[in-house]
């Protein structure tokens, strides 16, 4: 049995030529960088090629952030074409050409190997953990993941070649895995979210029999690197595609898998009003990408784990922890078990928690207490936060209306509320009448009166 007849690969490659007339892509769209080291391996004698994302992406009009190169050069032969590269990874060996900001991604020609061995090596699951073998342009385009990522630019006829249909699947909008799909979705379960990301950015549909095993595979995400899973996750909902990306991870059933705490809490809660919240925060999420804004991973996380937070908060209350405490305790544990999954860091956990426990502060209205919020790091994050929670309640309305005038004019908002100031307890205690519930409809707090003497 040949390579590329294997069980995990029962593909045989067969070469298709799209000429430049056919498939219309222009150099003049390539980084020059790219074709730089294009041309260098091609004078050194080594076939060199655009290969994967930036082929596919520039087939359908897109505008590539990367480009990647494939060659029969090994990463030694790559470092002494250029002196300004450097050899990275363990697991797949890279060569990195640096010019200024810009890498260039030169990888040698890769194939299926068959037992393990020093250079290919894979647990008792089929998971892949290593591989250096290196092999022919027909080997690597099998070993690819995806079809429409198996197309390689060449730049001596200014052709696509396709050694496994990837170029039909890009024209059909379809997201189709090379190989049999259980078996590459072992090899590497963090393949199973490069297929909702690639889908949701591209705006392709996942072909049947690769999108079949996702709900009975997703449980192997447990036992991926939680590192690469924080990686993937920023990817999926920090590309301008949020929106689209959790629709495929419901559809799919991934969710469970990358927020377990969430998915539960969504599932619990029947009113629908935190899944409208999340959406909504991926739908700002992605407008502030498509103009260039910057998005905060603290605030993404803190969006993506509120309805998990709500559900240990009312949990908590529901024991009869008191409100203060039984806030911190919920931002805690939601924290530990997400942390458990994606390799969240603090510098981004901690900010998401002051988001979250700052949001029943908002209703204290206190001179004092107003301008110390005012004057808190986290303050526009957090009112930030409290206006998108007004798409699954209004009952916050007031204190949205009360903080963006607040913001406008700090002394004049303060001033109407001081008759309520006057009613309310200076001690830390008023934070634990603040809202009892996140997700549902506030109600009207009891004032405390002072005693007359």
């Amino acid at each position: 049995m040949t390579q590329t007849e294997s069980p995990i690969f029962p593909v045989v490659p067969e070469l298709r030529v799209i000429t430049r007339d056919v498939h219309g892509v222009s150099r003049k769209q390539m980084s020059p960088n790219a074709l730089r080291v294009l041309y260098r391996l091609r004078e050194a004698g080594f076939g060199g090629y655009l290969v994967g994302g930036a082929v596919r992406d520039l087939l359908i009009g897109g505008e590539p952030k990367d480009f990647d190169i494939a060659t029969d050069a090994t990463p030694e032969q790559v470092k002494a074409l250029f002196r300004n590269c450097r050899l990275i990874g363990r697991r797949f060996r890279l060569a990195h050409v640096v010019y200024g900001r810009e890498i260039i991604e030169v990888a040698t020609f890769r194939a299926n190997g068959g037992d393990d061995d020093g250079d290919r090596q894979t647990d008792d699951g089929g998971r892949l953990l290593r591989d250096n073998i290196y092999g022919s342009i027909e080997d690597d385009a099998v070993r690819r993941d995806f079809t429409a990522n198996a197309l390689y630019y060449a730049i001596e006829d200014f052709s696509v070649r396709d050694y496994v249909g990837g170029y039909a699947d890009v024209e059909a909008r379809l997201l189709r895995l090379i190989g049999e799909p259980e078996a590459r979705y072992r090899e590497d379960p963090v393949r199973m979210l490069r297929a909702a990301r690639l889908a949701a950015k591209l705006g392709f549909t996942i072909e049947a029999a690769t999108a079949e095993p996702l709900p009975r595979l997703a449980p192997l995400l447990a036992d991926a690197s939680p590192a690469r899973l924080f990686e993937e996750t920023l990817k999926l909902f920090l590309s301008g595609h949020a929106v689209a990306g959790f629709e495929h991870l419901e559809a799919h059933g991934l969710l469970s898998a990358l927020l377990p705490e969430t998915a539960k809490a969504l599932t619990s809660n029947k009113s629908g009003a935190l899944r409208r919240m999340l959406v909504q925060g991926l739908r700002n999420t992605d407008a502030r990408v498509a103009n260039d804004e910057p998005v905060s991973p603290a605030f993404l996380f803190a969006v993506l784990l509120w309805p998990a937070y709500c559900r240990a908060l009312a949990q908590l209350q529901a024991q009869g922890v008191h409100a203060v405490e039984a806030q911190r305790r919920a931002a805690d544990r939601v924290t530990m078990h997400q942390v458990a999954r994606t390799a969240l860091p603090r510098r981004f956990s901690l900010p998401m928690q002051e988001i979250w426990l700052m949001q029943p502060r908002f209703s204290l209205r206190q001179r004092k207490r107003v301008f110390r919020l005012l004057a808190h790091p986290r303050f526009r994050a957090a009112i930030d936060f409290l206006e998108l929670r007004l798409a699954a309640s209004d009952s916050h309305a007031d204190d949205v209306a009360f903080w963006r005038e607040v913001q406008l004019q700090p002394a004049v908002a303060v001033a109407a509320s001081e008759a309520d100031d006057a009613s309310e307890p200076e001690d830390d205690d008023a934070e634990a009448e603040a809202e009892a519930d996140p997700d549902a409809a506030a109600a009207p707090r009891r004032r405390r009166r002072r005693r007359r003497s």
